[in-house]
């Protein structure tokens, strides 16, 4: 099949990286708490092929996208996977749960070998990281991050991830990032109980669209405006993370996305505001709007793990035999 170009408002989109006619295409999944992406691609403007997978039981979502990726190996050859999953998951390549999801919120997933079902026997050069550092990643190859380093990808969907890039590169030490997860100040009448099980207040568990969907009881969201009190802690929550990011890791740039912001674009410039009033300017940020959309869209999670591909494939060809070996065990 031939690469085609993407659409839909992807025409600004320009790949950073070119493609050999000799290469064979990447393949990618997104592995996220709703659906599951997979993806078929050389870059953000060659598409070749993509399915989505409802993300139900690992017993039914796993098998179902190893099947597209068995076919697809069959068919047109595949240079790289990427494997970008909702987390937590075990990074550590030494541990024996590597390749695993770890306390998830999400019923039935806790220690699903995501790794080793998707990939195990396939023979590819394989990356694996969470599907917000994926999107990171992306986002600073081919859109809100090109040229920074020190750059951050904020989901605000079923949950709330963070994909923190610090030097160019994910951050790790005892696994990935989970700033979701930060404990931070609620508002004084803010009463409606977290989503989490695990905090009673965190910012996934406050401003999540699980959060949301609980912050609604019997009423529809349509029904709701901008300016409606309901905001107010999701606001609040989500600004109070964006400070936290500043004053630990500095990104030069914060990304915020996912379908909540996506759907309600006036969050934006109130989380924006609500910083700079918690930083009461003890930091200057750079010029321009700090926390924007993602260039990418709704393709920054899958295209996510197109750039994992990409990133395992460079990293194959810097390395000898025996590391290259390593990279294709689960």
């Amino acid at each position: 099949m031939v690469p085609h170009p993407l659409r839909s408002g992807t025409s600004s989109i320009q790949s950073s990286a070119s493609t050999s006619e000799s290469m064979l295409p990447f393949a990618g999944v997104e592995l996220g708490g709703t659906k599951c992406v997979a993806t078929l691609a050389y870059g953000p403007r060659a598409l070749i092929e993509q399915h989505t997978v409802p993300t139900t039981q690992p017993g039914e979502t796993l098998p179902a996208i190893r099947a597209i990726l068995e076919s697809w190996s069959e068919r047109t050859g595949i240079e790289a996977l990427g494997i970008a999953s909702f987390g937590p998951i075990a990074l550590n390549r030494t541990s024996s749960d590597y390749g695993h999801i770890l306390a998830t919120n999400k019923p039935g997933w806790v220690g699903a070998d995501v790794l080793g079902s998707l990939s195990g026997g396939l023979e590819l050069t394989t990356g694996f990281d969470t599907d917000v550092n994926g999107a990171a990643l992306a986002e600073r190859r081919w859109g809100s991050g090109r040229g920074l380093d020190d750059f951050a990808y904020v989901t605000v969907g079923t949950g709330i991830g963070v994909g923190l890039l610090v030097h160019g590169r994910p951050t790790r030490g005892i696994g990935h990032s989970e700033i979701g997860h930060i404990r931070v100040p609620r508002l004084q009448n803010d009463l409606v109980p977290s989503v989490c099980r695990y905090h009673d207040d965190c910012v996934e568990g406050l401003a999540s669209g699980s959060a949301l969907l609980a912050r609604l009881g019997n009423r529809v969201l349509g029904q709701v405006a901008p300016d409606d009190q309901l905001w107010n802690p999701i606001v609040a929550a989500l600004a109070s993370m964006a400070h936290a990011l500043v004053c630990n890791s500095g990104p030069m740039r914060i990304a915020l996305g996912g379908g909540v912001p996506t759907a309600q674009p006036h969050l934006l410039d109130r989380v924006n505001a609500a910083l700079l009033d918690s930083l009461n300017g003890y930091m200057d940020l750079p010029p321009g709007p700090y926390i924007v959309p993602p260039e990418l869209g709704e393709l920054a999670g899958p295209l996510g793990s197109i750039a994992l591909a990409a990133d395992a494939c460079a990293a194959r060809a810097q390395r000898p035999a025996d590391a290259q070996q390593e990279m294709i065990r689960p």
